[in-house]
């Protein structure tokens, strides 16, 4: 299935901001983030669609999915 991955802010260093991927039926955020090689102590926000997701939710055909790092501030 193509699912379209956006990056934000640090996430998008070396890598991309918004690209086109095909991923299996089913594939969760968590198995998504891992085939980027980002941390899952470093992802603040996860959202499908523009809906906030948790981890285990599933993307499926022509999802959008965005992946926010935490946020540090003072």
């Amino acid at each position: 299935m193509q699912v379209t991955v956006k990056l934000f802010a640090s996430f998008r260093n070396d890598r991309f901001s918004k690209q086109d991927f095909e991923f299996e039926e089913g594939t969760t955020i968590e198995q998504v983030l891992n085939f980027f090689q980002i941390p899952l102590g470093e992802v603040g926000v996860t959202m499908i669609n523009g809906r906030h997701r948790q981890m285990h939710d599933t993307l499926s055909e022509n999802d959008v999915i965005g992946i926010f790092p935490l946020i540090g501030g003072g």
